[in-house]
């Protein structure tokens, strides 16, 4: 069971999901299945960022922001991702995504996706984006605006410094590649 079936499956039944105000939380249920483990016999690291991407996609749907992309025939962007794994999750076990719009500023979005089995958080992960289009970054106040919120809630210490590394790497990134070719 890869991605594309779980993608599908979420939009099949989006028509009986609620839509959800933005800075609601979603839900979205899953089952571990064999594609998704690693030679640990738990699901892998890289699995739970990918499976973020399916809680992010039910947000922007229920959430309306997929009305300003089409408006501006933008592509979600993500930018940087961070994860911390508390337990582990192995072959059939159920679990839930819980997602949220953390806040956002003039340039990113920042959404939480707590992975939740048994009523337990075993995972989280943390992803800054944006919506870009042939125009440029479409700015993420429009997309809050859309889905009913005027500014961003005050952000953790800790979020603020996660982006305040990520851009610091971009720029080292940035100058070096005036020395040298990247590999």
């Amino acid at each position: 069971m890869n991605l594309w079936f779980r993608l599908l499956m979420m939009l099949l039944c989006r028509p009986w999901r609620r839509p959800v105000h933005g800075l609601d939380r979603t839900v979205v249920r899953m089952r571990v299945w064999p594609l998704d483990l690693d030679l640990n016999r738990h699901v892998t690291n890289g699995r739970y960022f990918t499976l973020a991407d399916v809680g992010r996609m039910d947000f922007v749907l229920r959430s309306g922001a997929h009305r300003v992309a089409l408006r501006h025939r933008a592509v979600p962007i993500v930018a940087d991702v961070w994860g911390k794994f508390r337990q582990e999750l192995r072959l059939f076990q159920a679990f839930e995504i819980h997602t949220r719009l953390l806040g956002w500023d003039t340039k990113w979005m920042i959404m939480e996706h707590r992975f939740v089995r048994a009523g337990r958080v075993i995972g989280v992960v943390v992803m800054r984006g944006t919506f870009r289009s042939a125009q440029g970054t479409v700015d993420p106040r429009e997309f809050a605006r859309e889905m009913g919120e005027e500014s961003s809630p005050p952000l953790p210490a800790w979020v603020e410094d996660w982006g305040r590394a990520c851009d610091g790497l971009s720029t080292q990134l940035r100058q070096e590649e005036g020395r040298a070719p990247l590999l």
